[in-house]
């Protein structure tokens, strides 16, 4: 519609007749732009972000084709409440202008939000932070998992590949161990709800170990193990609890009060599944300090009865 706004750009202008100087194109140009690009919404990324001592705030703006300057004055600066770094993306509304010196266009910003990912990450750390302060992530904390569990609460959705991945690795390394699987959404409205409600739930139900676990997804798909009332919830686990949530390079708030962070549901599921044929090297390996121990006792004993001979 922006053409509705200025049917023609030039009908201002007798191209066959005036001719402008360089000073007067970029000053029309200036106008011309001011004028359609008044007041809009441009997303991208930060990068080149600059602080100078005048309080202004500069940047570059881009996404993956484009990238266009930014400028950010002193008194709107101040009203930006998060903080500005390189690789956040944001929302940004300001009017387009050109600087008639160079010919440059650039954004001349009044408000800077974040956006998708960027104003997750914003609440992710602002979490962090204060549960960090108030002690949630500290080892003290740390409940240390069972040597041989023989009773383990799964608390994660019914379908798709963790749980037959954490069934898999039971089975294998560990087939005497009792699972039981305690169901919840791990995505959408109502996850982190149920979340909550499973985790005590299945603390009451005298487990010696749990696993929470979630596959892998992006930062919006994971959000429920980023919430308050679910770190709280995990926090509140008498039983000895391992998160797994997403991938290796994912990390959430739930790994972080949890007592153990396994990288994988399978990593959790490894963690507290003692592998038989270990176990069994380990009997083999007592018995025969057993025996031996018992040999010594007797040569002494029978040295001793020699001597009193």
């Amino acid at each position: 519609m922006m053409a509705g706004m200025i049917k023609d750009p030039f009908a201002r202008l007798n191209l066959d007749r005036e001719v402008l100087t360089v000073s007067q194109l970029n000053g029309r140009a200036r106008v011309l732009l001011e004028d359609v690009f008044s007041n809009i919404w441009v997303e991208g990324e930060i990068s080149n972000l600059a602080r100078p001592a005048s309080g202004h705030i500069y940047f570059t703006l881009k996404d993956s084709g484009a990238q266009v300057r930014c400028a950010l004055f002193r008194n709107n600066a101040a009203r930006v409440r998060q903080a500005l770094k390189d690789g956040l993306a944001v929302k940004v509304r300001g009017k387009v202008s050109l600087f008639e010196g160079r010919g440059d266009y650039q954004l001349i910003l009044d408000t800077v939000e974040p956006a998708g990912d960027g104003a997750l990450r914003l609440a992710f750390d602002a979490l962090k932070e204060k549960l960090s302060a108030e002690g949630l992530f500290s080892a003290e904390r740390k409940v240390p998992l069972p040597a041989h569990p023989q009773r383990i609460g799964i608390i994660s959705s019914p379908t798709g590949a963790v749980i037959r991945d954490i069934i898999s690795v039971f089975r294998r390394r560990a087939p005497q161990v009792e699972l039981t699987l305690i169901p919840t959404a791990v995505q959408g409205r109502e996850a982190t709800a149920q979340i909550v409600r499973a985790l005590k739930l299945a603390d009451a139900r005298g487990f010696d170990a749990l696993i929470l676990a979630r596959g892998g997804g992006s930062l919006e798909d994971l959000w429920c193990f980023n919430e308050e009332a679910v770190a709280r919830a995990v926090d509140a686990c008498v039983t000895p609890i391992v998160s797994a949530i997403g991938h290796e390079t994912d990390v959430s708030i739930s790994d972080f009060v949890a007592d153990v962070r396994a990288p994988t549901p399978s990593a959790a599921a490894e963690l507290l599944a003692p592998d038989a044929s270990d176990l069994q090297h380990r009997v083999d390996s007592l018995q025969r300090r057993l025996v031996m121990r018992i040999r010594d006792r007797l040569m002494r004993d029978r040295l001793r009865l020699d001597g009193l001979a």
